[in-house]
């Protein structure tokens, strides 16, 4: 196999130069391989790993013992970069005689065409490599092994654009094909069959052949639409990276390709985990990332790295004891349900607080609308918007238990840098219960305050949200809604289930407005969860129509007419997490009470992480949950006295007389001096009098 050292290059401009001579060799059929030091995470550190670069992909694999490496065939024109590459590749020869060698499996796969790279400015060993949805960190043993590999990744980066996608793919156009039946007709005349049933028998084949011809034109036009999905992904990330911006600023437009069977490619899109471009599988690495170094610099309130988040809640220490309902309900009838105290078997591990940030999950639609706006398509962004609006439902469904009433002046905080969102809530008020929230994303701001009111009506429980939820766009253009009535069923009999209901009107102060209609759920009803609705001009012209499920997907059709055959996806939930619990929390959910390394010391004392009786529930310590929440809602009772006597939100401000809270900044910037003297310990002992204001 013929293998070659590379020669070191010292600048950008030599890798220009010999750009010529690389291209020729990339395309070749030359590959590129050596040994390069991969961050792992805070516990391994740095890992040696096998990488190989080919056809525009670049692969890697780990090294546990020196002989293991066997990623290259005799018959590779492969150029080896870095001394300890060879010393590794030789040793792996020497032990193939002694039949000590196996194929190691590749653990990460980087399409280079959906990728970018740069090198670091601090240290001229490190370059990193920017996926959709990943970083990777890497590391060279010398200055001129880096620059062989950044002239090896920009000479494939030359070439791929060179070769056209649509080249990829030979497909037969329908109108090329045609069928013969001269040769059926000989052979039935030639066996005696008459004319009648000749004609008939043709007859036959071209009615089939029609049918494998409108199947082919099917898939032919879905080829298409997959091919436009792929130019503009890569022209988006050629553009990206020729600016200097990072790739997950670029969102394309999800397309609906319902008719191919194989269910990979209904979605192509380079947001989440988008396994149509992209298969990085680490096994045993998490993957913690340090991104100080990045295409822009992280906001002063967010983490500077990335961690991986947890997928499960902890395993429950007790084995959990179940309580009456009835027993603990039938005297509460008509009652305000915020004001009953029930044993923490009803809860689930996370506050109402922690709740309210639960309807940013798909913040990814707020993103894709502030795009849609800013390249001048007014009607998309409102499309998104509404999608948004309905998302927030999905993670109800299955949902039995109530999250924790907050205590007032209660705090709950959310940065999220992988989303680019960065969420605060408070409770801001006991009576009425009101908690304010504010979210700031990638161009665009999200606030709101709800009052929930709930009544008990024997069978059911109905929630009535009161409130204002704002969004705000960066370009000026708002939107305004309020959420719809929710009733939770068969309380006391028969299976416990949600549902969500009435009409929720976004109100746009430029060119449109929604109107969202969730059908109430009946008792004969086979198809639940309904969402019908439309986007409306200034003029009352409907622009669009949307129809969908709120626990499920959202479409839309373009125009007045409604033909679901030519709708488009707006979104789509994601699948529920495989380890679940009774509690059916989504995947996003179960994050939200976690206490990420080094997040503890930075919360304030006032955080919903920091409260002991979720934390309790959380760890399944059932006996100590209900102790704390005893103790923290002797507490609670002495609110209304507290509120009365002069107690004032810190973070919000009411807005005049009309009951809505805002925002009054400070908060992150608090949080980075850790300058939490004006935040009480809410949660610890106390000595005051209790008075039963309930």
């Amino acid at each position: 196999m013929p293998l070659t050292r590379s020669k070191s290059l010292p600048s950008t401009d030599a890798m220009a130069e010999n750009g010529g001579s690389d291209r020729q060799n990339l395309s070749s059929g030359r590959s590129v391989a050596g040994i390069l030091h991969k961050w792992t995470n805070y516990g391994k550190g740095w890992r040696s790993r096998w990488f190989l670069l080919r056809d525009g992909i670049l692969s890697y694999s780990k090294i546990r013992r020196p002989e293991n490496v066997n990623l290259l065939s005799p018959s590779d024109d492969v150029r080896l970069i870095g001394d300890n590459s060879t010393d590794r590749l030789s040793r792996m020869y020497s032990c193939s005689g002694r039949g000590r060698r196996k194929h190691h499996k590749t653990i990460g796969i980087v399409h280079l065409k959906v990728s970018s790279y740069r090198e670091s400015k601090s240290d001229n060993k490190k370059f990193y490599i920017f996926t959709a949805n990943k970083t990777l960190h890497l590391r060279t043993d010398s200055r001129s092994d880096r620059a062989a590999w950044l002239q090896a990744l920009a000479s494939t980066r030359r070439i791929l654009p060179l070769q056209s996608i649509s080249g990829d793919f030979s497909f037969v156009s329908p109108k090329d094909l045609s069928i013969s039946t001269e040769r059926l007709k000989k052979r039935l005349r030639e066996n005696g069959i008459n004319e009648s049933l000749v004609k008939e028998c043709e007859e036959i084949v071209d009615s089939e052949f029609s049918e494998v011809q409108e199947q082919i034109k099917l898939l032919h036009e879905e080829r298409t639409k997959l091919l436009d999905a792929l130019k503009q992904l890569e022209m988006a990330n050629l553009e990206a990276e020729a600016s200097g911006i990072h790739e997950s600023v670029y969102q394309l437009p999800n397309h609906n390709y319902s008719s191919l069977r194989s269910g990979k490619y209904s979605e192509c899109s380079t947001s989440a985990s988008s396994d149509v471009f992209e298969d990085i599988s680490e096994e045993d690495e998490p993957s913690f990332h340090d991104t100080i170094e990045c295409f822009s610099e992280p906001d002063a309130g967010s983490e500077n790295m990335h961690f991986k988040r947890r997928t499960r809640l902890p395993d429950p220490a007790e084995k959990e004891k179940g309580v009456s309902l009835w027993s603990m309900i039938k005297d509460n009838v008509g009652k305000d349900l915020s004001r009953v105290c029930l044993p923490v078997y009803f809860n689930e591990p996370i506050s109402s607080l922690q709740k309210c940030f639960e309807d940013l999950e798909y913040s990814y639609l707020l993103d894709q609308a502030y795009e849609y706006g800013k390249s001048g398509n007014s009607l998309l962004r409102a499309l998104y918007v509404a999608a948004f609006a309905v998302s927030g439902y999905a993670s109800t469904e299955g949902r039995h238990c109530k999250p924790f009433n907050p205590l007032l002046g209660e705090t709950y905080e959310a940065d999220f840098p992988e989303k680019g969102i960065r969420f605060f809530s408070e409770k801001v008020s006991h009576h009425p219960t009101v908690i304010a929230c504010h979210c700031e994303g990638k161009g665009w701001k999200f606030w709101g305050d709800t009052n929930l009111r709930s009544k008990f009506w024997g069978r059911s429980i109905q929630l009535e949200p009161v409130g204002v939820l704002t969004l705000e766009f960066d370009d000026g253009e708002t939107f305004q809604w309020s959420k719809v009535t929710t009733t939770i069923y068969n309380i006391l009999l028969g299976k416990l289930y949600c549902d969500h209901h009435g009409t929720m009107q976004i109100r746009g102060n430029r060119q449109y407005s929604s109107t969202l209609k969730f059908k109430e759920q009946s008792i004969l009803d086979r198809n639940p969860h309904q969402v019908n609705g439309f986007v409306e001009d200034v003029t009352g012209k409907k622009a669009a129509t949307v129809f969908g499920k709120w626990n499920d997907s959202l479409h839309y059709v373009s125009g007045d007419a409604f033909n679901k055959a030519s709708a488009s996806l707006l979104w789509k939930s994601t699948k529920p997490p495989p380890n679940v619990t009774r509690y059916n929390l989504t995947s996003f959910a179960i994050t939200l009470n976690e206490l990420t390394p080094g997040l503890e010391e930075k919360l304030p004392p006032t955080d919903s992480r920091l409260r002991p009786d979720q934390r309790h529930l959380e760890k399944g310590e059932y006996e100590k949950a209900n102790e704390e929440k005893q103790r923290l809602e002797r507490r609670q009772r002495m609110s209304r006295k507290i509120q009365e006597s002069g107690w004032r939100p810190r973070w919000f401000e009411p807005q005049g007389e009309s009951e809505s809270y805002k925002y009054t900044g400070g908060y992150w910037e608090a949080r980075n001096e850790r300058r939490w003297d004006d935040c009480p310990n809410i949660f610890g002992e106390f000595t005051e009098e209790i008075t039963d204001c309930a």
